[in-house]
């Protein structure tokens, strides 16, 4: 009896570790022979925005943002003067004063406001730069004597040329640098720089590898700094006063000191005004205010439109011009 039970229990055993096998065995074996089954989630594809759109709607984005930091806002001007001397200047025109008037003006701010009596006397001039056909006047660059220099220095003025006799003259007439070809490298490495640079005709063709070093300072003969009477020139350019036209009608320009006397601020004003009016084209038309004959060319106003006067630091008075503009008297027609 016992051997039989005994039998049977080594038969139990065999069928319970061939059907049952280890924890760790059996999930191993299920995780490799059970096939997994997982979700699928399908999303929609993102739409890729094109560049060019995005960089159009930031363009339009600044562009706009520019106009309303830019925009300045407009006001209807009042008709007549403020009755006190408490008022918003936006809402009334700039008063314009006789210029004897505005230069004792700014001496009088000076004195208040104990500044500098050397200061410099800034004129800020506003042209007639428009013709006929939608046509303009092209800006230009001068250079004059003014009937009193308060310039204390001397330009610097370098010439060109290869000629030794001109060479000898540039340089017993004030020259700074004299010279030909070999200045063109000191020049490219900035060993020498000058206010003025004047070239006689037979050199200008050797001088092309400054034209962008100079820029406007390049010798042209529209601006005088190209020519044959090399002691005319360098009288002119070693005490002269340049002026430019910048913004198409605009000029901004020193013009005196407020140490200066009266009549000599004066006198430069109005010779720097006649040199300015001298650029007038012919075709521009005269002043209609001297005419005695109303013609198509008469109908033009007048060269210089509005005229400002200031020191380094006051602030800017307008003034009648009209007194400094050359005066054309028309005959009177049958």
């Amino acid at each position: 009896m016992a051997a039989c039970t005994r039998s049977i229990a080594k038969v139990l055993h065999g069928c319970h570790r061939h059907f049952l096998p280890p924890c760790g065995q059996s999930l191993s074996s299920l995780c490799q022979t059970t096939p997994r089954h997982l979700p699928v989630r399908t999303f929609a594809a993102v739409k890729v925005a094109r560049k060019k759109q995005k960089d159009e709607k930031v363009k339009e984005e600044k562009e706009r943002n520019a106009d309303k930091t830019n925009r300045q806002k407009l006001y209807r001007l009042m008709s007549g003067p403020p009755v006190d001397d408490v008022y918003l200047p936006k809402f009334y025109p700039p008063p314009v004063y006789d210029i004897s008037m505005a230069i004792d003006m700014l001496k009088k701010f000076q004195q208040l406001d104990f500044t500098s009596p050397k200061q410099m006397i800034y004129m800020d001039l506003k042209l007639d730069m428009k013709l006929e056909k939608k046509k303009k006047v092209d800006p230009f660059v001068t250079t004059m004597h003014l009937p009193h220099p308060f310039k204390t220095e001397v330009n610097k003025v370098l010439v060109f040329t290869e000629n030794p006799e001109q060479a000898k003259l540039a340089a017993e007439n004030g020259a700074a640098f004299v010279g030909g070809e070999e200045l063109i490298q000191k020049i490219m490495d900035d060993e020498i720089q000058a206010d003025f640079y004047l070239a006689v005709p037979d050199i200008i063709s050797k001088l092309n590898p400054l034209k962008n070093k100079l820029r406007k300072k390049f010798p042209k003969s529209k601006r005088g700094t190209v020519g044959v009477n090399i002691p005319n020139m360098l009288t002119l350019f070693k005490t002269g006063h340049e002026y430019l036209v910048e913004r198409d009608c605009y000029i901004l320009t020193k013009i005196a000191t407020l140490d200066m006397p009266k009549e000599h601020i004066l006198g430069n004003i109005q010779a720097f005004i006649a040199d300015v009016c001298t650029h007038r084209p012919a075709s521009f038309g005269m002043y209609p205010e001297h005419l005695t004959v109303k013609t198509k060319e008469a109908q033009a106003g007048p060269f210089v439109e509005r005229a400002i006067i200031s020191s380094s630091t006051s602030e800017a008075l307008h003034f009648h011009c009209e007194q400094f503009l050359p005066r054309i008297e028309a005959e009177q027609e049958e």
